[in-house]
Order: C-alpha cells, then structure tokens, then sequence
C-alpha cells in the first residue's frame, strides 16, 4: 500500500514540474508536411521555439547570394546552417546520389530553376506555404509549390565604353544585322536555355532567322564562362557581350573598367530557388529559414546587387517586361534547345 501511495505521490510530483513546461510548447511536434503547410496565427511562435530546439539545419547551394543571409540568420536565431556550396550540377546529382542511398542529411536546396524543377520530379521537395508569398512577384511562385524564386539573374548586353559609346549602341537584335557589328558579338558557350527563351520572344521562325543571318554576316565568337566574357568585354578584347549576367559587372566597374550594360527587348531572365526536402531533418528550422529568405533576406540580397523576388524592393531591372527561362521546357526540350544553339551559333563561331 505505501509503494502505491509513493508512486501516486511521485507521480503528482513529477506532473507538477512538467506543466509549465507542456504549457510553453506551443504544439505537439508535428510531421515534416504539417509543419510545411501549417498557416494559424501561431505559426512563427511554433517555428521558432521547435527551431531552437532542433539547434541547426542543413543546406546545400549553388547560389552565392545566400551565405550573407545564412549569416544573418544565425545571427537573429543562434541556430547554426551547415552548408555545402557547389555547382547547380554539383549540387543536384548530390541530392539526388544521397537520397537514393537512403541518406537523408541535408533540409534545404537552394538551386537555379531547372535544378530546383529536376528535384521536384524526383519527388524530392515538399510542398510548403509560406506567409511571405503574398509579397512575391507572382512568376517565382509555381504551381506546385514545392520551390519558391528567392532571386533572378536578368540578362544583360555589355559594352566597352572606350570601343563604344551609348549613341553607337543597337536598339534592337535586328540592329546588329548592321555590317559595323562584323567580328564585334560574343556569346556564352552553353547559354541555350537564354538563346532559346529569346528566340520564342522573337518569334520562333523569325528569331531563328534573324540570328542565322546575323552570324552568315557578322559572325559570332563564343567564350565559355560568363566571368571569362565579361572579362573580355572589359579588356576590349570583346566590344559587345550579348548573353552576359547583370552581376558580373558589379565588379568590374568598382574597379574602374570600362564597361556598362543595356538590354535589348525581350530581356531574358531566369530564377534562383529554395526548397525544403520531404524528409528534413531539421523541419522546423528549414521553413523558419525558408521564411526568413522571402522576408528580410530579400533585403540583404538587393543590399548585395541581387535581384530579389520581393515586390517591396524596387529594382529597375525587376521594371522591364521580363521573359523568364521556363524550367519545365528546359528539362524537357533541353537538348532540342542545344542542338539549335550548336548549328546556329556555336558550330559557326568565328
């Protein structure tokens, strides 16, 4: 009888320690799905406290936009993002090598579109809603939810200012059908997804004419890398880059090269991504980071000359009627697109 009555004793004991405690925890742990779909007011209260709990997530990423977020959010939070930075190739076949060996390590991928539309097939990513979407351009959020835009590198047409001036500038591509652009062009050597994307805005049949002409009469150089080319543009070497990323030139000019940018219409851009993996590790720190990228990191990336998808931050190049490389048609149209590219502009580079 008093071995009952000690063990009811304890027991209200032990009850009474633990009833602040249950009554901090805000919900009982949820499946990675729920956590990634839960919308109630409580939302950020339960993503922080479960967060914190976890201690760290896991990142694997292609962009170098995001460590300067990466850092400010261990800052905010003190949880700790382990990362592995790569090539988008890289950091695809990783993902996808790891989870089907049954290794499910990392939580979040952070990878141009197509990288981000491949992992999807994979069945890969969860679907999550976020309470930041609403703040979003609506071209970075698809249809299946399963990755968001977190940037978007624009392409640009660079120039040599000391070989050119703003006047002697084209206004459109029909312009470099001009003879004074002979031996002048130069494109980079694996920019089909742009060169394709940019022929549809054109006009299929149109487009590809025109570029097959412009090359028969100018001819085009082609560079592989898009530091490599701008580098040439600065130097002179290259006097007009027409596939060249808006970020490259940042650089250059604050070192006094001789280069600026312009766009011809249709002005050809394309996303950078974030998805969290079905079976995260560290769920709730994985979309309280998810949600700290689509809120105040899209600051810190415009902050750093990044595109950010955010319409709260106004960007001229985000002004520009935009025509953006769609991810689904380069999976399934990719190497019809590099074909092209090949007769059209690289078998014929001068």
């Amino acid at each position: 009888m008093m071995n009952r009555r000690f063990k009811q004793i304890c027991c209200l004991l032990m009850l009474s320690i633990m009833l602040p405690v249950f009554a901090q925890s805000p919900k009982p742990t949820l499946r990675n799905a729920e956590i990634a779909l839960y919308d109630k007011p409580d939302r950020q209260q339960i993503l922080v406290a479960r967060a914190l709990a976890e201690g760290e997530l896991s990142m694997y990423f292609s962009a170098r936009d995001l460590m300067p977020v990466v850092e400010a959010f261990t800052k905010k939070y003190g949880i700790k993002v382990k990362t592995w930075k790569s090539s988008g190739e890289n950091v695809l076949q990783r993902v996808i090598t790891e989870a089907r060996a049954g290794r499910f390590e990392v939580d979040l991928v952070g990878n141009e579109s197509m990288g981000m539309e491949a992992l999807h097939r994979e069945k890969l990513l969860q679907r999550v809603k976020s309470p930041y979407f609403s703040d979003l351009m609506p071209q970075a959020i698809v249809g299946h939810g399963e990755w968001v835009g977190t940037s978007m590198d624009v392409y640009v047409q660079a120039y040599n200012t000391q070989k050119m001036s703003k006047d002697d500038l084209p206004k459109t591509y029909q312009d470099l059908l001009d003879p004074r652009w002979k031996g002048r062009l130069a494109v980079e050597a694996d920019d089909y997804p742009w060169f394709a994307t940019l022929i549809q805005g054109l006009g299929q049949e149109k487009g590809t004419k025109l570029f097959k002409d412009i090359v028969a009469k100018n001819g085009i150089t082609v560079r592989k890398g898009h530091t490599l080319l701008v580098n040439l543009v600065g130097s002179g070497e290259i006097p007009l880059g027409l596939s060249i990323y808006n970020y490259t030139l940042d650089p250059l000019k604050q070192k006094g090269a001789p280069v600026d940018w312009f766009t011809l219409e249709p002005t050809v851009a394309s996303f950078k991504g974030i998805g969290m993996l079905k079976k995260a590790p560290h769920p709730y720190a994985a979309i309280l980071f998810y949600d700290f990228v689509l809120n105040e990191g899209q600051k810190i990336l415009a902050d750093r000359s990044v595109i950010p998808t955010s319409n709260k931050i106004d960007v001229p190049l985000k002004n520009l009627p935009l025509k953006f490389i769609d991810p689904v048609q380069t999976l399934d149209l990719g190497d019809q697109w590099l074909k092209t590219y090949e007769e059209i502009i690289t078998k014929n580079a001068r």
